[in-house]
This record gives C-alpha cells, structure tokens and sequence, in this order.
C-alpha cells in the first residue's frame, strides 16, 4: 500500500484534470490515474465544442440556456443541476478554460470566442477550436497538470476496484460499519503488478461506457470501468437505460464509427436518403435537423427500416454554400477523405451510434456519492443535468463544473477523513495458478456483449429483446466472472469484466422502465 494523498483522481480527461488541478490550487496533495497516457481521453475526441457565453445581441441567458436543457431532457432533469450549469458553467469556461488555460477557441474580429450554433440550442453559443474542441481543450489541461507542483501523475494504470472499508479490511468485525471508500486498488499492465493507493477522498472521473455498442463513437477505452467498480462498492446509481445515440458517425462498412460532428448539422447540413430526400421533414417539420438527438436518430432507424438501407447520407452542400469545410472541419473533412469521399461533391454515409451515458453514479451537487469518501464527475456521474437525452455539449462543461464542485467539497471535508493503517487491510493475492489469458475468448465475448446491446438494448427497444438479452448475458456473466478469478490479471480482463457488469446494468434498468422517454425508446 502507498502512503495516502489528500485526493486520488482516477480518470485524467475535461472531468479529472479540472478536480485535480482545482485541488492542488487550494493546497492539497493529489494523485491524477490515466488509463493510458496522459491526453488519451474520451474527452480528446469531442469535436463540436462547449457551452461559452452567447454575444450579447443573441438575446442568450441562463434562463434560456436552462430552457434547452430541460426541453432536451425530456422531462427527467434535476432541476437545480440545471440551474447550476446554466448559471455557473458558462462563466467558468471561459474564466478557467479560455482564460487561464489558453485553451485556442475560435475568436471573432473582437478577439473573443465565436460561438457557432447546435441543434436544440435557442442561441449560438457553443465554444469551439474548428471541430477538434475536446482536443484543444485536452492538450491544455494536460499540459497544466504536469506542470502542477502539487499533481503526481501515473500513466498506463487500470482500476481494479476501489478500497473500502469492511470489505477490505482483515479484521471480521469492521464488518458492521458503514461502507467508506479509501483509495483503490490499481493494476500496471507492464509489470503485472497490482498495487493500493490509499486517500483521504477518492474522484472517479473514468468517462463512459460506449464501447459496450457494435457501433459507437467511442474509443475502446470506453468500457465502464469506474461505474462498474461503484457497483461492486455498493454505490448508487441511476439512470442506466438512457444511453445516448450520436444520429452521425461515418458509416464504412468494417471500419470503426467516427463521429462527425453536432456542428455540421448546426451550420445547415441536411441529412437525406439515397434518393437525395431530405426526410427529416417527415418526422420533425418543425426542427428538422436540429431536433434533440434521440429524435434525430429515432428518425434515421426508421428511415433505414423503411428503405432496408444500411445507411442515411448527410449532404454539406447547404455549408459549403456559405463556409470553407476544410477551415472549419479539418478533422470531418480529413477522416472522410482518409475513406475516399469528398464532402464537398458528395452526401456521406453515415448510422447512428452510441455517444453518451446519460446515467451513473448518483452524486448531489457538489460531487459527493453514497459512499462517504468518494466523489464523480464527467460522464461516470449522474448529476440528472442530462435528464433523459443530453442536449449538445452540455458533456464537457458539465464535467468541468463538477470537476471543479468535487474537488472543492473533498479539500473542504479533508479535516473529517482519517485513512485506514495499511496493515489493518488485506492485500491483493493473485490466483496460486493463474489461467492463461486467451485473447480469442476475450474478443469473442465482448462480440457478444456489443452485438447484443446493439441488437436488443438499442435506438428502439422491446421487452421481448430486453429479455432476451438479459438470458444471453446473464450465463456470460457467471463465465467472465469465473475468468476473472483464476486467470492471471491483464487490461483486457479487466475491462471485459467492467463490460458485462455495466452491459447488466443498463439491460436491467432498460426491463424496469416501461415508459418510452428522451433516449430510451420503447415499442411494446
């Protein structure tokens, strides 16, 4: 076991860096855990932007911005989460990201931000570096928690499970005290080494769980690592069926989804079948486009349903009429020519995929859990901003307020956190005789699991599917578990282990919840 630090933070993406850097500021000892190196974060991969301030003649406000939110959460949001953002978040971007940190936001003829507009949004206001924001905004804060004197940064490590007390301890009779999170446990990939951190208060800020999907605008570090370690401590958490689908990812058969950007759609890009109809106007006349997500990518699954197409097309041309693609969509514009398409003289295929998780760990306003010592933020955390369906680029400013409310309640509660003697808990034991890992079973059961969300907990969901979902999954979870302890540990395991576990989750609360709302779409 490591000596304690005042706060570990596992997860170094918008959500992580901001608590560690907010932390450190005021005084406290912080270790910052990446899963990969440092800037290898689903936050890097999010291209449209982040909610600024609006000019003043857009006539924008916290009221309006609330508004959206609210409308775009179909009725589920947490009222005061709202409020909060609306009124708090903002700002702080600005102060914090464009401020302080120089994040290199596109700038107007005044030298300030020039915020563009996205769908279901009454105002331009989003923030945006072209359409490589997360980027930007990524490289920035990395490069502010290297230079932290304050910050320890480990690379390359993956959570076990985090350190609680009775459940760790060796001696029976803690047995009857409340359940209080310590640190974790965290595994070196390099040196097959597991080891324990110990903190006084412990931030998860792991991100999402994307990659659970066939098809996905997610990295495949996405796999719902701390929200399934949550699970195993016995936090709450909520909100598991709402699973978010980007209406947009480049559609290449074989090839992994890419996003293409909320932004195009923003500035005027129409989405049309193949025969070039522009059928959004069948299902939202009034918004067309620019309707919330879950109604844009309900609207596509039909449509393909319809025409047994494997795919829709988004046409740029409307923004080509008025804005050079390759100024302000280099990252769109490139990873289309990287497959042979040309935006500029072509619609471009493109299938809804999974984006975001809407659900979470439980936390109130200032980032706290059920377990005493542990906090969330980012998209591990369900604050119930998003509600039932997040509105565009509400994600990243979301962590990087609760980012901030976390790390800030932790170093306030410091004086009321004592850490266990390192003697007082067992170690991590490997198996005496551990199995070898096979990577063949590894891929073909997390085939398993993303065909089978894709497939039965998708865009439109019955409970016949539901069900049988939740059959096939539930043997394949006895199977991963037993996996898990007797072979030798390795990054892989780990995250099939998390895989099956969050796969549950969603699958069950997806059964539980008969009501069709925001992203979670029900037909029976």
């Amino acid at each position: 076991m490591r000596d304690a630090t005042d706060l570990l933070v596992l997860g170094a993406g918008i959500a992580g860096c901001s608590a560690a850097l907010r932390a450190a500021d005021l005084g406290a000892s912080v270790v910052l855990v990446a899963k990969d190196e440092l800037g290898g974060t689903n936050t890097s991969w999010a291209q449209g932007g982040i909610i600024g301030l609006a000019p003043p003649e857009e006539g924008d406000s916290p009221d309006l911005l609330a508004s959206d939110i609210e409308n775009a959460g179909a009725g589920l949001c947490r009222h005061e989460a709202v409020r909060l953002l609306a009124e708090e978040g903002p700002k702080l971007c600005r102060s914090f990201l464009w401020e302080r940190l120089g994040v290199p936001f596109d700038l107007n003829g005044h030298a300030t931000p020039d915020p563009t507009a996205e769908a279901a949004h009454s105002a331009r206001r989003i923030y945006h570096a072209k359409d490589a924001t997360g980027l930007a905004i990524q490289t920035a804060l990395s490069e502010a928690v290297r230079q932290h004197p304050n910050i320890r940064v480990e690379e390359r490590l993956c959570l076990v499970d985090l350190i609680t007390s009775p459940h760790h301890c060796i001696s029976p009779e803690r047995i009857y005290e409340p359940i209080r999170v310590h640190g974790a446990f965290l595994f070196d990939p390099a040196s097959g080494e597991v080891e324990g951190v110990l903190a006084k208060r412990t931030l998860l800020a792991t991100g999402g769980l994307g990659y659970l999907y066939l098809h996905t605008t997610n990295p495949p570090g996405a796999t719902g690592d701390g929200l399934a370690a949550a699970y195993r401590a016995s936090a709450r958490i909520v909100n598991c069926e709402y699973v978010q689908f980007h209406p947009t990812a480049l559609y290449v058969p074989g090839k992994p989804r890419t996003l293409l950007t909320e932004a195009l759609r923003g500035e005027g890009a129409w989405l049309v079948n193949r025969k070039g109809e522009r059928f959004m106007e069948k299902y939202e006349p009034e918004h067309l486009e620019l309707a919330p997500r879950d109604v844009v990518s309900r609207a596509i699954f039909q449509e393909m349903a319809l025409s047994g197409e494997p795919n829709v097309f988004l046409d740029l041309a409307p923004v080509a009429a008025h804005l050079d693609l390759d100024s302000h969509f280099p990252t769109v514009m490139a990873a289309c020519r990287a497959e042979g398409l040309d935006p500029a003289r072509q619609p471009i295929p493109v299938v809804p995929a999974a984006h975001y998780f809407c659900g979470g760990v439980l936390v109130d306003l200032e980032g706290r859990t059920s377990l005493p010592g542990l906090y969330a933020a980012g998209e591990v955390a369900c604050t119930g901003l998003h509600g039932a369906n997040r509105l565009a680029s509400t994600s990243l400013l979301e962590g990087l307020l609760w980012g901030f409310r976390g790390a800030e309640a932790a170093v306030r509660e410091l004086g009321e956190a004592s850490t266990p003697d390192p003697s007082e808990l067992a170690p991590w034991r490997m198996p005496e005789s551990p199995e070898p890992t096979d990577p063949l079973l590894i891929d073909q059961d997390w085939g398993l699991i993303r065909s089978t969300l894709w497939n039965y907990a998708g865009i439109v969901r019955t409970g016949a599917r539901l069900e049988r979902a939740k059959a096939d999954l539930h043997y394949l979870n006895h199977r991963i578990e037993r996996f898990y302890h007797e072979a030798g540990l390795s990054r892989e395991l780990l995250e099939l282990r998390s895989g099956i576990i969050c796969a549950r989750l969603i699958l069950n609360a997806a059964l539980q919840n008969p009501e069709s709302r925001g992203c979670h779409y029900r037909v029976d």
